[in-house]
Order: structure tokens, then C-alpha cells, then sequence
């Protein structure tokens, strides 16, 4: 345990319940002054509840927090940023409208009724000269990267002396530069006496970065390890409750013939934007083409003009030998596309209706499920039983609402629903993004098993060990255009980082 004189924080048995969850049971933890502390767990573990509850975001049920010392309890998360513990979100929580300097002082006191811009332009430079995260605090936030963005966030954190910083997730919009370059920041800060609780799925930044780590498992602490005395293999162990596989065994590529074939494609993005431009690149039966980029280089909209999602302004798709350039996307689904989208909470499923009409979503049209229209219910019920053994979809019954499944059962009801169609392309697109080494583990190796079926695979991620460990060829795109295109087994990454920021392209593209 540590010394009495070197802890900041305190939590002593933090319960907090929600309707049918109880998301966190009797959770203990401390925090010492000058320290990166981790928080490890699979999803629905109730790391990020737990550190809501810390920055007044939830009121906790039972339990109490010691702050410096003191019993505090905190109504708002204005009121624990008075008394110094800050969190950056993973979801930023920025007016995109706004600029910089206004993003930064909304929620602070002012003199009179209006912001004084000239003022929180000042601030804004100072801050960002402080802690070595330049920023122009005239820029609108929607024109902003993604990494940007958030160093937004972390600016607007910062700019109130926190002693205890939270950052959720930090590095998943980040290029591994940009990642250096935070957790630089962050060892300045521990440096001067302040802490961090981070939360990541990432244990090899567990293993960079921490100080200590606390897992927690279905809501209650597992144990609390020094960095130093642990690895990732016991790590995930712990998260999981069983051994984790760490490297996939892939065996080597036999690509077919061209199921996919995009020739200098233009779409539009935002309204008078354009989001991809001139854009060309080809998919084989048999193989996995990863896309790697900053987000919000026209990633999305790639997907979304493949699956007949997106208007194209010119050029064309070809999937199967067919000109798919202007189909609709039921019909380009019928022809064996399966997609699955960022973020299937809000983008895959139907929260509000059960697990079985969410698996026979595409395939409710004809036979075997619906011959002549008509629903054969027994069949689909057996049909999505087998599918959610199959893919492991952890759910009481078909009849579960799917607002009832965490994000990892979520991603494997999807991928259940997509693959059991026999798709000839499949677009995966950060299929693991925000997953628990478990299901990570899991979603990446149905992935190759598809590829080995003979499917072809575009998968567009933001994890580049990821691409690495998957792809069999890397296109790396930037402001819409592909920079580069790399075999994957040769693929260096800090050479791939230097494309997707733009700052150089690959001089032989991997044919």
C-alpha cells in the first residue's frame, strides 16, 4: 500500500448502479501524487463510469472519495475542476462551430456577459507555449484533425491547473507521432508532481507509459500491479480471465481476381467539401488491403461510396465485374457486399429492437428465411440462435434488445450478421476500435478466416499494429488521396506515420 503522504486520491468502496447493471461493485482505488496510473478492463468493466463518478459526472451509490485527504463529494464537474482533478473525454465534447479560443472558455467564470476573445486567444497561446502543444486559437474546431481536436480538449483541461488528469482513450485517433508527442506531455506533467489516470486497450501504452495499473473486471477490482513487476500477457490474463493469443498466425496470401476495383473516384464530404479525390486502388479474392490514416481523410466516405452509401461525383466502382457506381446499396448488398461501419452502436444496429431482427436485417427478403415473403420462424430462430454460438454473442435469448449488449457482443452480432451472407467483399471499417483485448482477439481472426475463405477484405482501421498484423497490402490515405501503397510485410511504421500525416509519400506503390 502506498504512503500515507504520497497519495492524492482515495476511492473506498464505489458502487454505482444502473437499471438491470451494476457497473461498478465496491471499487477501491488510490492514486499517488506524481504518477500515471492505468485502468485496464474489457468492455463494461466499468472503467470509464468509475472515473465519471471521480469527475462529478455520476453521483456514486455507496463508497467515498478522499481528495488530498478530505472526504469530497462532488455535485458537478465544475466543482471537482475547482479542486483540481480534470478529464479529457473520448469524445471531446467540442462545439465544432466554435473556435479554438471560444471552445476554451466555455464553462469558465468571465467578467461580464461575453467572452473577451482577444483575452482567450492570449490564454490559449499561453497554455499551449506551456505544455508544447502549438494551436492557432482563431480555427474553427470543425476544421480541425481529429488529433487537433483533441489537443483542444487537452488544452481546455490543462488551462485549469489540474493536479489529477484523466485522459479516456487518448490515443485512439492519433498517429503513433502524435501519440509520442502526448505521452511526452504527459511524462512533463507527472514530472511536476501532477497525476494521470489513463484508460486504454492498449497495453503495450500500459507498458510505455504507466506507473501502475488497476484491472477491473464485471465492475470489481482485479489487483493492482507496478508496471515494472507485470507484462502484457498477465494483463490480459487478468482482464479476460483466461489466456489471450497476442500474435495471429497467418498464413501467406493467394490473392484471385479483382473483387473490387475503384478508379479515380470523387465524392463529396461536408457541404462544399470534397472527400475523396481522384482515387484509385483494387481489392483481390483472397487478401486483405488495409487503409491506415488520420481520421477524417476521407476514410468513412471511402466505405460509404463502396457500399452505395455516398453519391459518386466521378469515376467508378466495380465489385464482381459489375459497375456498382450509382446502385443502390440494396442491391449492392444483395450482390454479396458486407459492411461493417464505425462506431455499429449508432451506425449497424437497431437498439430498440431485439437480437433476432437485428441478425436477419439483410437477409429477411427470400429464401431460406422468408420464401414468398413469408416469415418462417422457426427457421430464423434457429438460424440467429446458431449465429450468436457461433460468434460467441454473449446475450440471454434472440429477444435481448441490442441496447442491452456491451460494444464487444455488439461488434460480434454484427460481424455474425454480415459474414453469414458468404459476402464476396467484406469493408470492415476500425472494427475494433474501443474493444477489449478479448474481443479484439477475436473479431481479427474471424477476419483473416474470411480472407482464407477466399472473401476480400477492405479494412480501414486507425490501429496501425492492427493493419500490420492483418493486412496484406497497406494503402495509406491522406486529404483524400492515396499517398502510398506498401506490401505490409515490409511496411515501416514510422514511414507509414509520416504519410498519413502528409508530410511524404511512397515513391514505389506496391502493385
Amino acid at each position: 500500500m502506498a504512503d500515507a503522504e504520497l497519495v492524492m486520491l482515495k476511492m473506498e468502496g464505489i458502487c454505482k448502479r444502473f437499471p438491470g447493471v451494476v457497473a461498478n461493485n465496491g471499487v477501491n482505488l488510490d492514486v499517488r501524487a506524481g504518477e500515471v496510473h492505468a485502468l485496464l478492463g474489457e468492455n463494461g468493466a466499468g472503467k470509464t463510469t468509475l472515473m465519471s463518478v471521480l469527475c462529478g459526472l455520476y453521483h456514486p451509490d455507496a463508497g467515498s472519495i478522499i481528495w488530498k485527504g478530505h472526504p469530497v463529494r462532488f455535485a458537478s464537474p465544475r466543482q471537482a475542476a475547482a479542486l483540481g482533478i480534470g478529464m479529457v473525454h473520448q469524445d471531446f465534447k467540442l462545439i465544432q462551430r466554435m473556435t479554438v479560443a471560444e471552445n476554451m472558455m466555455l464553462g469558465r467564470q468571465t467578467r461580464g456577459p461575453y467572452f473577451d476573445l482577444r483575452e482567450a486567444a492570449r490564454m490559449v497561446e499561453r497554455v499551449s507555449a506551456d505544455f508544447g502543444l502549438p494551436i492557432d486559437p482563431r480555427t474553427p474546431v470543425r476544421q480541425l484533425s481529429a488529433g487537433m481536436q483533441q489537443r483542444v480538449a487537452i488544452l481546455k483541461v490543462l488551462a485549469g491547473s489540474p493536479d489529477l488528469v484523466i485522459f479516456d482513450e487518448p490515443t485512439s485517433v492519433l498517429t503513433p507521432q502524435e501519440a509520442e508527442s502526448l505521452f511526452k506531455m504527459m511524462r512533463s506533467l507527472v514530472a511536476s508532481g501532477k497525476s494521470i489516470c489513463f484508460i486504454t486497450h492498449k497495453l503495450e501504452e500500459v507498458m510505455s507509459i504507466a506507473t501502475r495499473v488497476t484491472v477491473l473486471r464485471d465492475g470489481r477490482v482485479i489487483d493492482t500491479l507496478e508496471t515494472r513487476q507485470t507484462n502484457p500477457r498477465e494483463l490480459a490474463r487478468l482482464m479476460v480471465g483466461r489466456e489471450v493469443l497476442f500474435t495471429i498466425q497467418k498464413t501467406p496470401c493467394a490473392p484471385g481476381e479483382a473483387a473490387l476495383g475503384v478508379q479515380h473516384l470523387t465524392t463529396a464530404g461536408a457541404p462544399g467539401q470534397v472527400a475523396l479525390r481522384d482515387l484509385s486502388l483494387e481489392v483481390r479474392q483472397g487478401e486483405i488491403l488495409g487503409i491506415a490514416g488520420i481520421s477524417g481523410n476521407g476514410q468513412n466516405e471511402l466505405a460509404e461510396a463502396i457500399a452505395g452509401l455516398r453519391p459518386v461525383l466521378s469515376g467508378s466502382i466495380k465489385i464482381g465485374g459489375f459497375d456498382t457506381t450509382h446502385w443502390r446499396a440494396e442491391k449492392i448488398t444483395d450482390l454479396g457486399v458486407a459492411y461493417i461501419p464505425d462506431k455499429v452502436r449508432q451506425n449497424a444496429v437497431f437498439l430498440d429492437l431485439d437480437l433476432t431482427h437485428n441478425t436477419i436485417a439483410k437477409s429477411h427478403r427470400g429464401a431460406p428465411l422468408a420464401p414468398h415473403g413469408i416469415f418462417r420462424m422457426r427457421v430464423i430462430d434457429g438460424h440467429v440462435r446458431r449465429l450468436l454460438t457461433q460468434y460467441r454473442v454473449r446475450a440471454p435469448s434472440p429477444r435481448t434488445l441490442a441496447k442491452q449488449l456491451s460494444g464487444g457482443n455488439l461488434q460480434r452480432l454484427v460481424l455474425a450478421r454480415e459474414s453469414s451472407r458468404a459476402p464476396q467483399l467484406i469493408i470492415a471499417a476500425n472494427p475494433t476500435a474501443g474493444l477489449d483485448v478479448g474481443a479484439t482477439e477475436y473479431v481479427r481472426t474471424q477476419l483473416l478466416e474470411e480472407r482464407d475463405r477466399g472473401r476480400a477484405v477492405l479494412l480501414i482501421s486507425a490501429d496501425l499494429d492492427e493493419l500490420l498484423a492483418l493486412s496484406d497490402r497497406i494503402a495509406v490515405l491522406c486529404s483524400g488521396r492515396i499517398v502510398g501503397m506498401v506490401a505490409a510485410a515490409d511496411a515501416d511504421l514510422e514511414e507509414i506515420g509520416l504519410m498519413m500525416g502528409g508530410a511524404r509519400a511512397a515513391e514505389q506503390p506496391c502493385a
